[in-house]
């Protein structure tokens, strides 16, 4: 097969390939958070949805959605190529959200189109942007969590605007303009395209194989009758997850049994990493479940000159922080080199947690300060901060750990699997969130406030517990994090 260039030489090139990529990333998350922010909502408000089956509705699609990745990532590095996946990825997408914007149209056939698309899109234009600095270990921190910001660009705008368009204009409005986001990121490829010709997985250097394309596209429609049957049957979700986790297992297993000394060392490092990551993404998956349905009920949404936040707005708070602390927490890595050096990505995961478990303890002492059942939109601002902190020092680095450990050939398909992961975690924070689930008959915030309160606090327990285990696991990630180690996988 062709093999494709090492990187990017010229750091012009590079910065014109790396804004590129930050784009197609920006406008496809444009679209599929602006849809999570109002999907739920859509269920409970509009459907008439209990919480517990709206919270494992969405927790069985997010877990699809994360875990398609896997298979996605691994037909860009072997089958089609990474950037012809992302185009093949974001126009499936756009089909999903044209879907969701037909009134009384198939809600779950859509949710399952979006979860093929975004398993055919995610892990692709991240292994582009690892390939953009490849050789340049010492970049790759900076250049993902700057990445990560593409995600909050677009997702702060989107969480902001679809909310209102929602209560404004219907929801199926809103889901119509998620479908312009990633018809957007589709126009921006085609038009930057030639930045990305120096940089890509080996069959992108190769002429297309039409044969193969179909194969995908079929696969891809038989994938999308399994979501749609997968989200609407809870018990069959379940146990899909439980299959996925023991798959996750078992390729970490082979792909360390068959691996040299040293990619041995790089594979186990990720897989405690992402065994890390699989806590954070319970924690992640309450900002569209629990404190989402909180905001709907608990929280006095009056802000400045009289406006009242609809609650799936308040989910924008999440982007909003990581756009104002990502640059800061990306120049204190770049500064950290410079000086006395770098963190080291397991000792950032510790901090994060950390950062994590007094925002969740925020939110839960928030109750202390109710004003019948309700509290102030400023907890929820403060602790969406902290939130968002530790998730750029988790999450944020979640790829780049992979780019820093992980050979090139192997790297497409380890992404996945850290999708994978994170996809099988966010299920299980669906469950979590249930342990708040409100009875169908009560609307009092008096009643429901100390079900959140109780909730959070345990959530806030939990991120400490965390917190300890990612520092007593400090001295076995230095040893498998050295030099040689990370010089050869990287």
């Amino acid at each position: 097969m062709t093999t494709a260039p090492a990187g990017i030489a010229d750091p012009k090139q590079r910065k014109i390939a790396f804004t590129t990529l930050f784009l197609v990333e920006m406008w496809e998350r444009f679209g599929y958070y602006g849809m999570t922010a109002v999907v739920l909502l859509y269920m409970v408000q509009r459907l008439g949805y209990t919480d517990d089956r709206a919270n494992l509705t969405f927790g069985a699609f997010t877990a699809l959605v994360y875990a398609a990745p896997a298979l996605g990532g691994w037909i860009g590095d072997r089958v089609l190529g990474s950037r012809r996946m992302t185009v093949l990825g974001a126009l499936v997408l756009a089909l999903g959200y044209v879907l969701l914007a037909i009134p009384g149209g198939p809600l779950f056939t859509a949710l399952g189109v979006v979860a093929v698309g975004n398993g055919l899109f995610k892990a692709n234009p991240a292994n582009l942007v690892s390939k953009v600095y490849e050789g340049e270990p010492s970049k790759i921190d900076s250049a993902f969590t700057l990445y990560y910001m593409a995600v909050n660009v677009g997702a702060t705008f989107s969480q902001i605007l679809t909310p209102l368009i929602a209560i404004w204009a219907g929801w199926h409005t809103a889901f119509a303009v998620c479908a312009g986001g990633m018809l957007l990121s589709v126009v921006n490829y085609f038009f930057m395209r030639r930045h990305l010709a120096q940089v890509g997985s080996p069959p992108d250097f190769a002429p297309l194989d039409r044969r193969k394309l179909l194969l995908v596209l079929l696969g891809a429609a038989a994938a999308v009758v399994f979501v749609t049957v997968v989200v609407q049957d809870l018990g069959l979700a379940r146990i899909v997850v439980w299959v996925a986790g023991i798959a996750v297992l078992a390729i970490f297993g082979v792909l360390v049994a068959r691996g040299t000394a040293e990619e041995r060392k790089g594979l186990v490092a990720v897989f405690l990493l992402t065994a890390q990551g699989v806590l954070f993404f319970i924690f992640y998956q309450q900002m569209s479940t629990s404190l989402t349905l909180f905001a709907l009920r608990n929280v006095d949404l009056h802000f400045f000159f009289g406006y009242e936040i609809p609650p799936g707005q308040l989910q924008a708070l999440n982007p909003i922080w990581i756009f104002v602390l990502g640059p800061l927490v990306a120049w204190s890595y770049g500064r950290l080199a410079r000086g006395r050096g770098d963190f080291s990505i397991a000792t950032k995961f510790a901090m994060g947690f950390a950062v994590l478990a007094i925002g969740f303890f925020a939110f839960g002492l928030s109750g202390r300060f109710a004003h019948d059942g309700r509290v102030s939109v400023w907890w929820m601002i403060g602790g969406y901060g902290l939130y968002s902190l530790g998730e750029l020092l988790i999450s944020g680095l979640g790829l780049a750990m992979v780019a820093r450990y992980v050979g090139p050939k192997q790297r497409g398909f380890v992404m996945g699997l850290w999708f994978l992961a994170s996809g099988i975690s966010q299920y299980l924070g669906s469950y979590v969130a249930n342990y708040a689930s409100v009875p169908v008959n009560v609307t009092n915030p008096v009643e429901t406030l100390p079900l959140y309160v109780n909730l959070f606090l345990g959530l806030g327990g939990v991120a400490t517990l965390g917190t300890l285990v990612a520092i007593a696991m400090l001295p076995v990630m230095r040893r498998l994090s050295t030099p040689a180690a990370v010089t050869a996988n990287g």
